[in-house]
């Protein structure tokens, strides 16, 4: 995703780290936007984020919304909001 891309996402994917347990979902969703590290927590896909951005709030496109919405809705420990920006 470009510098311009982040700016005019169409929402982003907030993610609530004390409320995670890595159990890798939300990833399985949208795996254009999230990756997962070695204990299975989300983190942003490569290049989702600029260098010094926030990175608990993730930038999705458009065609990402419906799989995030899903996201957000099946997290068995609420840890995922979905944002405007």
């Amino acid at each position: 995703m470009s510098a311009d891309s982040r700016r005019e996402a169409a929402a982003r994917l907030h993610i609530d780290w004390t409320r995670c347990d890595g159990r890798g979902l939300c990833a399985e969703l949208l795996p254009e936007a999230l990756s997962r590290d070695d204990w299975g927590f989300p983190l942003a896909a490569p290049g989702r984020l600029a260098v010094d951005a926030d990175k608990s709030n993730v930038p999705l496109k458009h065609s990402e919304l419906g799989a995030a919405t899903d996201a957000v809705k099946l997290c068995p420990v609420l840890a995922l909001r979905l944002t405007r920006p």
